[in-house]
């Protein structure tokens, strides 16, 4: 081999070696830079990000100070329906993935508002009791009724849940679905969204439940009627019993208000 041609084999294999040198260490930026991109995504999937996997708030969540009374009915909220200075409550703990509950919803409930709540003689309250040992997506489902309610439409995306309960509570994740009623009921998606995948509301429906166990709750539907400052009635769930309790009340109202 001549010597300039020796020289140009030199020449390319010196630009061959540093175009591979230079390629691998594009390569390995490349790399870096997909990895951090596959943790970015992970990191907002598991987080709250649009398309999580993961809702921040499945399950209760611990929250300080409920072994004192005063603290825990502070920060247990029930939703009332009706009048809120009606001489009756109507006290309703409740699991939105219990089949008991929803037919409760839509058997008992519509007779109890127009007998009682429309008619200013009772107010309605409802209390979260998910029993989520056997019901995973209940506790979610409490917080999305509340997410609701944060746009004024807690009753009618309560109603929405039981409604379509046998669809949603077979889902290995109702997310979706939860952000879906929301919008056919006209709420802003990603508001509700925001609200859902977050830890929003989890300490009220986690206190909710301490609640209910603090007052004998063990299972779901749990209807409770109280007048006044007297001790709470537990009631059977069928609208006659509750009819019974309810006339008893108003006739000893009526009977105290004439004397």
């Amino acid at each position: 081999m001549s010597k300039s041609r020796r020289n140009r084999q030199r020449k390319h294999d010196s630009v061959s070696y540093e175009s591979i040198a230079s390629g691998g260490s594009d390569m390995k930026k490349l790399y870096i830079i997909l990895g951090a991109v596959v943790v970015l995504v992970g990191f907002m999937m598991l987080w709250g990000g649009p398309g999580s996997l993961i809702p921040a708030a499945r399950e209760p969540v611990e929250v300080a100070g409920l072994d004192d009374v005063a603290t825990l009915v502070q920060v247990a909220q029930g939703i009332t329906r009706g009048d809120p200075d009606a001489p009756i409550t109507i006290v309703e703990f409740g699991d939105y993935q219990c089949p008991g509950c929803a037919g409760f919803a839509s058997l008992v409930e519509p007779s109890l508002l127009a007998a009682y709540v429309e008619t200013g003689k009772a107010k309605f309250v409802y209390y979260d009791f998910p029993l989520v040992s056997v019901h995973p997506h209940a506790f979610l489902a409490a917080r999305a009724a509340r997410c609701a309610g944060d746009q004024e439409r807690y009753w009618e995306y309560h109603g929405m849940l039981f409604g379509n309960q046998s669809s949603w509570a077979l889902s290995s994740n109702p997310t979706s679905m939860f952000v879906g009623y929301s919008g056919r009921l006209g709420l802003d998606e990603g508001v509700f969204e925001s609200c859902l995948r977050s830890d929003e509301h989890a300490e009220t429906v986690s206190a909710n439940m301490r609640l209910g166990e603090e007052m004998g709750v063990t299972g779901t539907p749990y209807v409770l009627v109280q007048s006044d400052d007297e001790m709470p009635q537990v009631v059977d769930t069928s609208f006659e019993a509750i009819q019974e309790v309810m006339e008893t009340l108003l006739a000893e109202g009526s009977d105290e208000g004439g004397s």
